[in-house]
């Protein structure tokens, strides 16, 4: 930890002058070389596997792949955690290995944070804290959190995105569409066209700090009736486009409490529902990085009251119709209104589907809707593990594709469907026992797209986003 004196943190962004980690072509070409052994060996397993019908050590050989992908700083191993959740992307040893990976990185060093620290807040950026802790809290795989304290006493906590991360995205998006092409030329029964282009699209907003920070701003409005949900103040002065200042909130790791009485898991599993539903069903706004890092329980009079949200950079706005849509696939589903069920799935984008198609793709749907159409206290699902939430029921739809399909997935339906995978997970682990239907209700009580729309526009408005997010 490293101490300082007064000079009290100054007010507004602190820009650099010269951007010295653009996308730059050096950067790229030194990228490529490092990941491209990997991901061309990757590619080459996966072919073998799938054409030639080549099992040899195919656990050994995903295990070889997750801690390859692991060693990686980089959007290379938050994309491989993406494409372990898409059914049908990668064979099932790589993609069980690949679901491993989460915010367990190696961190960098003392000379990194003073090179980042002297680069995003000047060369007396020691000044501006009381103290900051040389070795990092967190590791993930675009950046660092460090613990530091304000001059006023504030606990905080500071995210430090790796060196040329820009550079990185480019390069590795580039070395993964080695893979998606390669899963194309299979003729699977789930085109992934667009899934590429959504990846993408996201790995690059999570580059940019200062719009982490307006994410911020916007879960702290959708979010400021909802006191069973913490959301930390940003730092202003403190934060640039690759350094994020936050409050750090204090509290357990979700895990911690697992043998925690059945009311208090069911206490965290009630904010967790209301920390992604409420603002989607009402703002159009989900959290799409459902991993269990990026929430704690925080603890009032010994016991769990509700939990603190951590990391705002994988924020997915829709257009309020997709909203709309989700509520009407609910409503066809519960009174069995196939028009409305197929006016849903086209709302969302899917196009040319058969009578065929529909009935697969409700194999899927009523998975995902089915704790919420049932009115009574139930678990997320009986008897299945956190690691296998979703994955029969992804086989099944395989395959009945095998013959009916293939269906293109649309990109707006790719974090939707990660995050609720995600967030059912959570609720296993938990061991919750919810009236599901009646918190969804509540969720969606009175829905307007019209009131969405404008509720989104005015919340977008006051945190300094587009209105054509998303």
């Amino acid at each position: 930890m490293v101490t300082a004196g007064a000079a009290p943190a100054q007010r507004g962004p602190i820009l650099p002058p010269h951007d010295a980690e653009a996308n730059r072509f050096s950067a790229r070409a030194a990228r490529y070389l490092r990941v491209g052994a990997n991901v061309g060996s990757v590619a080459a397993k996966i072919a073998a596997t799938r054409i030639l019908g080549l099992d040899r050590g195919g656990v050994r050989g995903a295990a070889d792949l997750a801690a390859a992908l692991g060693g990686l700083k980089g959007p290379i191993m938050k994309v491989a955690q993406l494409m372990a959740t898409i059914p049908d992307l990668l064979p099932a040893d790589y993609a069980a290995e690949l679901t491993k990976l989460q915010s367990d990185a190696p961190p960098m060093g003392w000379a990194f944070v003073k090179r980042r620290m002297t680069a995003e807040l000047g060369a007396d950026w020691q000044r501006k804290f009381e103290s900051f802790e040389h070795q990092p809290a967190a590791a993930a795989s675009l950046g660092q959190v460090h613990r530091a304290r304000a001059h006023d006493g504030t606990v905080l906590a500071c995210k430090l995105q790796y060196p040329d991360m820009q550079s990185a995205v480019a390069a590795d998006l580039r070395q993964l569409e080695l893979l998606f092409a390669i899963h194309r030329r299979m003729n699977p029964p789930i085109d992934t066209t667009e899934v590429a282009g959504e990846i993408g699209a996201r790995l690059r907003e999570e580059l940019d700090y200062q719009r982490e920070a307006k994410h911020v701003a916007l879960y702290r409005a959708m979010l400021a009736s909802t006191p069973e949900v913490r959301v930390p103040h940003v730092w202003p002065a403190l934060s640039t486009q690759r350094l994020l200042t936050l409050d750090w909130l204090e509290g357990d790791k979700l895990l911690a409490r697992k043998a925690d009485p059945i009311a208090a898991r069911n206490r965290i599993a009630v904010a967790m529902f209301k920390a992604w539903w409420q603002p989607f069903s009402r703002f159009g706004v989900i959290h799409g990085d459902p991993h269990l890092g990026n929430y704690t329980a925080f603890i009032e009079d010994g016991t769990p009251q509700g939990i603190n949200l951590l990391d705002y950079g994988c924020i997915r706005i829709f257009a309020p119709k997709f909203v709309g849509g989700v509520v009407d696939l609910y409503h066809g589903l519960l009174r069995g209104d196939q028009a409305l069920v197929v006016h849903a799935y086209e709302t969302w984008g899917f196009r040319g589907l058969s009578r065929e198609l529909v009935d697969i793709l409700n194999i899927w749907a009523r998975f995902i809707y089915g704790p919420l159409l049932d009115d009574r206290e139930r678990t997320i699902a009986d008897g299945i593990k956190p690691s296998e939430y979703g994955r029969r029921e992804a086989f099944r739809v395989h395959r009945a594709l095998k013959e009916k399909g293939p269906v293109r997935v649309p990109r707006e339906f790719v974090f939707m469907d990660r995050a609720a995978i995600g967030l059912g997970g959570v609720f296993l682990h938990l061991a919750a026992k919810l009236n599901f239907h009646r918190l969804f209700s509540e969720a969606i009580e009175k829905f307007a797209i019209d009131r969405v729309a404008e509720r989104q526009r005015a919340a977008l408005e006051a945190a300094g986003l587009g209105t054509d997010e998303g």
